[in-house]
């Protein structure tokens, strides 16, 4: 969680919009669910990707494969299409667990979101319940499987 609230404070600080999707969001809804890496998502805009991008630098996170964030914007229909590169990835080489992804086969803009209150009554934006089930059904791994039935239950 500590990771988890220092990448939520600095994305805020540097104004990046942003929801927590993946892992920590089915756990944030209340499922018991073990993860590591962040999983969020921004608005398809060059700016959120300019910010995200330099703020993550920042706090020591490089990304895994060398595509500077405007042609991640501008070329990302061709990387989801041709290379299969669902989420934009950044890790911290001088600690391996933190990671950090974007999810770039969906627009923040087109997601609901819900505000989850965590330590010091502070809110996390998380994506909604009912678009976390549709990604994860979508993607279609065990792992997304059982979270659709795991946040099912919760509903």
């Amino acid at each position: 969680m500590d990771f988890l609230l220092k990448l939520h404070r600095a994305l805020i600080a540097e104004g990046v919009r942003f929801a927590i999707v993946g892992g920590h969001a089915v756990a944030l809804h209340g499922a018991v669910r073990g993860t590591l890496d962040v999983d969020v998502v921004i608005p398809f805009e060059r700016q959120q990707f300019l910010l995200i991008h330099e703020t993550l630098g920042k706090l020591g996170l490089t990304p895994r494969v060398p595509l500077e964030p405007a042609t991640v914007f501008s070329d990302r229909e061709k990387l989801i299409g041709e290379r299969n590169m669902l989420a934009w990835s950044f890790q911290n080489p001088d600690d391996p667990l933190q990671v950090v992804d974007i999810v770039i086969t969906h627009d923040l803009n087109e997601l609901s979101t819900v505000k989850v209150f965590v330590e010091s009554n502070e809110s996390l934006e998380v994506i909604g319940i009912d678009d976390l089930i549709k990604m994860k059904r979508a993607a279609g791994r065990p792992q997304d499987l059982a979270d659709v039935e795991a946040l099912e239950k919760l509903k």
